[in-house]
């Protein structure tokens, strides 16, 4: 497996939604591998394809190497409960910036995992808060997109002299 280059905003990869994954082979598993290990380098705990230039929907997520690897293929929310929470937020395509962001606190979503058996699971606290950021990925949406349009700019304005 190989860590990939990592597409940084505003790349307008980053506001484009994913294809559905329809094939599960050896190249899809090389794909999660490779997303995996370029989360680590990052170093970051959830990554998207698109992060690395594939508009497919895969999402890999590592809380902690305790907690194990999550592969969620093809992930959709089916459920959010009217409890939210406020987490601080970033992104491996923005690294150094972040921002706190309301979410709904529990969540029940569907998935495929890389063989394409279909799952349902509940996640709530952190886990919930990864996953639905994330899924919003998969959709086109950056984390930024979910902020005030003050905090935005002022987070851009942070990110363009971080860059320069």
């Amino acid at each position: 497996m190989t860590a990939r280059p990592i597409v940084r905003f505003p790349d307008p990869l980053l506001r484009t939604a994913c294809a559905a994954v329809t094939v599960f082979d050896d190249d899809l598993r090389v794909l999660a591998g490779d997303l995996l290990d370029t989360m680590r380098a990052a170093p970051g705990v959830g990554i998207t394809a698109a992060h690395i230039g594939v508009l497919k929907r895969v999402v890999v997520i590592e809380l902690s190497r305790e907690d194990g690897v999550r592969t969620y293929v093809n992930p959709q929310i089916v459920w959010s409960s009217q409890e939210s929470m406020r987490h601080t937020e970033g992104s491996v395509s923005m690294p150094g910036v972040t921002e706190e962001i309301v979410r709904p606190k529990s969540i029940r979503f569907r998935y495929q995992d890389v063989a394409g058996e279909v799952h349902e699971a509940e996640a709530s606290d952190f886990l919930a808060i990864c996953i639905q950021h994330e899924i919003d990925q998969l959709d086109g949406i950056f984390w930024l997109q979910r902020l005030s349009k003050l905090k935005r700019d002022r987070l851009v304005k942070k990110w363009d002299k971080t860059r320069d």
